[in-house]
């Protein structure tokens, strides 16, 4: 019965962390705007959800993800702009296309199809990257493209876990608005953590023998 309860109280808190979390995130990106408060609510996030995948659950979550907040806020929007600068020219791409009678699914599209796919990825590995890694934009923009190169595996294993999830959440809106952030946050950052102890220890061999 102990057992039971504990399993219980454990996952009320873990759906209570993931809520709050999420709702941290909505309210600060709205602090900043949006335009503003959106990209250094969102590493925010996912330095939080790091350090409780790094065993830290006992620290205040709003100390911690305002901490980062505010530590990160400039840095996070420079490679916000670069983000928002590739989102633009693809969807200049597409505007163009349907201007010009494009279907969409014609060979000539193929190589913007692609290109979104690949720049999808990128964005699962470029938050982890930011918060795990203390580097420049410039240099944290290029090893969260190489990182994705080298582990496709732990792309495809992200798409299996968020194509479902995106599905529940259409089914139930009301769990998108609760939990979408905070949960997209958890499993890539899970995943990407596994990557990229891999390609610390990798490194370690390399530099050992």
């Amino acid at each position: 019965m102990n057992s039971t309860r504990g399993f219980i109280y454990s996952v009320t808190e873990w759906i209570t962390r993931f809520a709050y979390v999420n709702l941290l995130w909505i309210l600060f990106s709205l602090l900043g705007a949006v335009v503003f408060g959106l990209f250094p609510a969102t590493t925010a996030m996912f330095a939080v959800t790091r350090q409780w995948l790094r065993g830290n659950t006992d620290d205040p979550v709003l100390k911690m993800f305002w901490d980062y907040y505010r530590k990160d806020f400039w840095k996070s929007n420079v490679v916000g702009l670069f983000v928002a600068g590739i989102a633009a020219l693809i969807a200049i791409d597409i505007l163009f296309i349907q201007a010009n009678g494009g279907s969409g699914l014609g060979w000539t599209n193929v190589p913007l199809f692609a290109f979104m796919l690949l720049f999808l990825l990128f964005l699962f590995f470029l938050f982890p990257t930011f918060v795990h890694f203390d580097m420049k934009p410039g240099k944290m923009i290029k090893n969260a493209f190489l990182l994705m190169l080298v582990n496709p595996l732990h792309s495809v294993i992200i798409l299996l876990c968020l194509v479902p999830l995106f599905f529940i959440m259409q089914l139930v809106p009301a769990l998108a608005v609760i939990f979408g952030g905070s949960l997209y946050a958890f499993i890539t950052m899970w995943v990407c953590l596994h990557a990229f102890d891999k390609a610390q220890q990798k490194s370690g061999q390399v530099s050992s023998e």
